[in-house]
């Protein structure tokens, strides 16, 4: 089985969840790797087949995403190029991390595409949202890496589809040591996600 997996490449989360994934498909399959965005930090230890600029996200000062600097930085020509151009048609399965060349690739040439990211949670039911609406980010992502499968992580298994997180290996052996501290107990309202000590 030929696999493309594809990352986000905005940030360090998507590529640093990679790095254990990547091990585990190669045990199974062919795999080729496909990262889009300009702004990760980390490195993968596997050769990177197709690199693309994507439709990257800017953030402010307030960690929030800068609407204004996000259109201004990215070229919708380019990315639609890169679209056209993105080979999912070459593969058996599209193993989507939030990357949007793919996963639009994949829908406008009806390829077999499904989504492995925490975003994949979202589309849940019962996964705890903001009191507030967000119009613009509810649109990011409904449609910013759209895949009709989706396996999402999160803290909890909100349905069957919803994982765990992936952990890192090197540090799920590291050895505990205890120090002295004490940890606050917290109770989480989900229903108006607060969190109260």
């Amino acid at each position: 089985m030929k696999i493309l997996y594809a990352i986000q490449g905005t940030g360090n989360g998507h590529l640093s969840r990679a790095k254990e994934v990547i091990p585990a498909l190669l045990n199974r399959a062919q795999v080729a790797i496909l990262i889009s965005g300009t702004q990760a930090e980390v490195t993968l230890d596997q050769k990177v087949n197709y690199t693309y600029k994507g439709l990257s996200f800017y953030f402010g000062k307030n960690g929030g995403i800068d609407i204004f600097k996000t259109i201004a930085k990215n070229n919708i020509f380019r990315v639609f190029k890169e679209i056209k151009k993105c080979p999912v048609k070459e593969y058996d399965l599209v193993i989507n991390d939030f990357e949007p060349i793919s996963a639009w690739a994949c829908k406008l040439r009806s390829v077999k595409c499904i989504s492995l990211s925490h975003q994949g949670a979202l589309y849940t039911k019962n996964v705890p949202k903001p009191s507030h609406f967000d119009l613009i980010g509810s649109l990011i992502i409904k449609n910013y890496a759209k895949c009709k499968h989706n396996y999402g992580f999160h803290f909890e298994k909100y349905n069957e589809n919803v994982y765990t997180p992936i952990i890192r290996n090197n540090i799920r052996l590291l050895k505990r040591i205890e120090k002295g501290f004490r940890r606050k107990k917290c109770i989480c309202d989900a229903k108006n996600n607060h969190l109260n000590s």
